[in-house]
């Protein structure tokens, strides 16, 4: 596990950009039961983020206790006290109609009261009528994440991605959305669960030849099998990987929970059996045994048999029974075909067998089950299980490294993804009706095939002259309760735009909508245009149809496509165009580029694209915000809870701290020496008053008053506590002021000598006589100052306040020492060469000369020898004797 940890690090490689523009990225795997996040940032270790008890995972859980929120495994733990303010598995709910099997399901498993929103989904009731909808709930959890990874990474943190399951439908990726964006968050981007734990599967290993791997994930909610390609891709430098997803499988009836829920069935049914009172009408009593589930299903996972015991579990009744694990699997027996049935539907919508497949790759928690084990053994062969990632971390981990991929701000490994969509998308619209009394009829078409690439892209072409509507529908139903309709997308303007191409000279125009099927799986209409190719009658237009640029067979099939047809994915002009283009004459060409985007403009109609959710909506703008005002408004009275908590706690410790102090047992205590009587009895009669206060009105008091409070015992105290700190710092101030008076005296005796010397000898000084008097004068006031105050400060008492402060006493100092150190720093200044001239007049050189004469009045004045001043540094303060 080390060596994983290090080798993260090791891979994720900061960009040389300067530190304001980096930017952290929050990866969050949000499970039904537990919550794991990851930091990525500059500087900050690559590892699960710890929360508040340094424990690896999160309960995903939210309870109140006396109007506090409480988050984890505390907010878990509080739901066998406060059963309707405690809510835990809330992913179940995850934009579930009302009347939808999930929430049936979720109201045997949970006592919390659900209530259906404006648009028709689930919200948690709490036991003082406050309502949350399930994305608040869920955003709550979000944001108490982002102060954990916030406290760790010293900044805000922003961007953030999400595990998902790979079923997931567009309503429910879209509450994930939205419950980010209440968080206070950006999503970067969701990644399927089975996808993250394929990077984090790829970060160590390198593929010579292609292997195919199923990642089995048995989580709280459900279990999936994603089947996963890796290989190397050569067309980097230096290869990198790339991970392709061939198939998925799934069943949302089976997980980890629906375990829970039957051995709690288990456990109420011995209970009822032996006390012959009906545990199941006590919310409190099945919250108890839904706990004790859990703990016993741990248990039985490592033993063959469970003591359950619970005090007090209903009806005063402390119950203890013993559960044995084949009993368990007894009552789940039904379950069995479906532990393994995604594993073989993966492997089948891959186009696969189990010969092709090199591993199945053991995650989630509920695979540490035994019978869960036994059923995929039995179905792909004990030789092919492969407990060879961190089943809980290891989606979390592999989020993490995607998101930085994602951000552009790390240089991580190069892994690129391929993903796909498991669901079968349609469009549909209406066509026009034959004739006036004739009624149109519905064109559907298959537009994103199960086993779609997502991150792409379809153009439809309709031939169309009025306003339309298309609706974009799941084939099948995702789940049982669900809708299937999406969206639809009014596309208006159309006539209009029609009618100004015709104008133009544009041959049968028509309309194109381009859907997006984008890499976190969402459906959208991107753009939508009424297009026709016009006809040039310029000589560069007769130029290009003479040279065959003219358009392409595609678009005349376009043009050509009948009025009833369903739409279809077409090539985009631009491709043909571009082609084509390129063999027309030079001179064409030339003035080609110049009109391309005139022409195109000309040639191309935006039209009005208005999306309508007829049937479950994602949250408006406006409610979004709501939400987040809500939940702001409850972190901010949190943090005034906070904040009057501490500053309660912090008055209580000091006003113990201060009755410490004034107790007459400690004597010959600092403080007692350098306070006065007056000034203790002072303080001890406004101690007793504060005591009273607080205990009498400290849970009503407001911040500010228990601030208040202590802010006057301070200032009483005050005095008492500089007098000890003078005379603390005292010595060391002297120490230093007598310091600088010796190493100024000792740096003018050596600087007026040498100015004396270089007088004589004519050289130039480093200082004048005028700045060396200045000095000295300084250094004489500063020590008849300082011998003044001392001699004044000797007959001061230590309970009496001081005559001579540090501070003013190193400030006087600085000055001396800022002077001293303005000559000791100058440099020496540099002697300018002379020389004498050699040349003579035509007279002096008809003269003659001896050769010794001549030598010498040939010969240069030498430079005078220079003496550089050494600096005068100060000595290193020494001891001396305190006053």
């Amino acid at each position: 596990m080390h060596v994983l940890k290090l080798w993260h690090a090791l891979c994720l490689l900061v960009l040389a950009l300067p530190s304001t523009t980096l930017a952290a990225v929050l990866a969050i795997d949000y499970g039904a039961d537990f919550i794991k996040a990851s930091l990525m940032k500059p500087g900050v270790p690559f590892d699960v983020l710890l929360n508040k008890d340094s424990k690896r995972k999160i309960q995903s859980s939210v309870a109140w206790k006396n109007g506090d929120r409480i988050f984890g495994s505390d907010a878990f733990n509080l739901a066998s006290r406060f059963p309707s303010d405690s809510f835990s598995s809330v992913k179940l709910l995850q934009a579930a109609p009302f009347s939808s099997e999930a929430a049936s399901y979720f109201s045997t498993i949970s006592p919390a009261e659900l209530r259906e929103t404006s648009r028709s989904t689930v919200a948690l009731k709490r036991s003082d009528g406050t309502e949350w909808s399930v994305e608040e709930i869920i955003g709550m959890q979000f944001s108490y994440v982002k102060g954990l990874a916030e406290s760790v990474a010293g900044e805000r943190v922003h961007d953030t991605i999400v595990t998902v399951p790979p079923y997931y439908s567009q309503f429910e990726r879209d509450a994930v959305a939205d419950a980010i964006e209440i968080a206070g968050l950006r999503t970067l981007a969701l990644i399927n669960d089975g996808t993250a734990v394929a990077v984090n599967y790829a970060m160590t290993r390198s593929f010579p030849t292609p292997e195919y791997h199923v990642v089995y994930d048995a989580g709280a909610s459900s279990i999936r099998a994603t089947v996963v390609q890796f290989a190397t891709d050569h067309k980097v430098s230096p290869p990198g990987t790339q991970i392709t997803v061939g198939g998925v499988g799934y069943d949302r009836r089976v997980g980890g929970i629906e375990l829970d829920r039957r051995l709690r069935e288990i456990l109420a049914d011995k209970f009822i059996n032996k006390h012959q009172r009906d545990i199941r009408k006590d919310k409190r009593g099945m919250t108890k045994l839904w706990k004790e589930a859990g703990r016993v299903k741990a248990i039985l996972s490592a033993n063959t048999e469970a003591t359950s015991t619970v005090e007090s579990l209903a009806f005063d009744i402390d119950f203890k029974s013993k559960v044995s694990r084949a009993e368990f699997e007894a009552a789940c027996q039904d379950l069995k075909g479906h532990y393994a049935q995604p594993i073989l539907d993966a492997v089948h919508n891959a186009g696969l067998t189990l010969d092709n497949v090199t591993s199945v790759i053991f995650t989630g928690g509920s695979t540490r089950t035994p019978m869960i084990q036994a059923a995929v053994k039995a179905a792909v062969g004990e030789d092919k299980i492969a407990l060879n990632v961190n089943a809980d971390e290891a989606a979390v981990l592999g989020a993490a490294l995607h998101g930085a991929s994602l951000s552009r701000q790390f240089k991580t490994k190069d892994i690129k993804i391929t993903d796909i969509t498991p669901l079968d998308i349609q469009a549909s619209y209406l066509a026009s009706a034959p004739s006036s009394s004739g009624r149109p009829r519905t064109i559907t078409s298959t537009l994103f095939p199960a086993g779609s690439k997502v991150g792409t892209k379809k153009t439809l072409t309709f031939k169309r002259t009025d306003d339309f509507d298309i609706q974009f529908d799941y084939k099948e139903e995702v789940a049982p309760g669900f809708p299937r309709r999406m969206l639809e997308v009014e596309l208006a303007g159309v006539s209009e735009a029609l009618g100004n191409l015709t104008e133009r000279g544009a041959i049968d125009p028509v309309v194109k909508a381009t859907v997006s099927l984008s890499q976190s799986g969402f459906i959208s209409v991107t753009e939508a245009i009424a297009t026709g190719e016009i006809k040039d009658e310029s000589i560069t237009g007769k130029l290009k149809g003479l040279f065959g640029a003219g358009s392409s067979s595609s678009s005349e099939d376009e043009t050509q496509t009948a009025e009833n047809t369903p739409p279809r994915d077409t090539e985009t002009p631009s491709e043909s165009s571009s082609e084509s283009s390129s063999s027309a004459s030079p001179s064409a060409s030339a003035e080609s580029k110049v009109d391309k985007k005139t022409a195109k403009d000309l040639s191309t109609i935006q039209l009005n694209i208005t999306t309508h959710f007829t049937t479950l909506a994602p949250m408006t703008l406006e409610q979004k915000q709501s939400s987040r005002s809500r939940l702001r408004a409850v972190d901010l009275d949190e943090a005034a809870k906070v904040r009057k908590e501490e500053a309660r706690n912090t008055l209580e410790s000091y006003l113990y701290r201060l009755r410490d102090l004034l107790d007459e047992e400690n004597k010959d205590t600092p403080f007692k020496q350098c306070s006065q009587p007056s000034e203790r009895t002072a303080l001890i009669e406004k101690l007793e008053e504060t005591f009273e206060w607080l205990h009498d009105r400290g849970d009503f008091a407001e911040t500010s008053q228990l601030l208040d409070k202590r802010n006057a015992l301070e200032t009483m105290e005050r005095p008492i506590i500089h007098r000890y700190q003078e005379i603390e710092a005292f010595p060391q101030a002297l120490n230093n002021s007598q310091m600088w008076n010796w190493s100024t005296r000792l740096f003018l005796t050596e600087a007026r000598q040498n100015l004396t010397a270089e007088q004589e000898a004519e050289l130039p000084s480093k200082w004048t006589k005028e700045e060396l008097d200045s000095l000295e004068k300084a250094l004489k006031e500063h020590e008849t100052w300082l011998n003044t105050w001392v001699e004044k400060q000797k007959s001061v008492k230590s309970n009496q306040d001081p005559v001579i402060e540090t501070t003013e006493m190193k400030a006087r100092a600085k000055v001396l020492q800022t002077q001293l150190e303005k000559l000791w720093k100058r440099r020496t200044p540099k002697v300018k060469k002379t020389s004498t001239s050699t040349s003579a007049t035509s007279t002096e050189a008809a003269k003659p000369t001896s050769n010794d004469s001549a030598s010498e009045a040939n010969e240069s004045i030498p430079e005078p020898e220079t003496h550089d001043q050494v600096p005068l540094q100060p000595p290193e303060p020494g001891p001396h004797d305190e006053l």
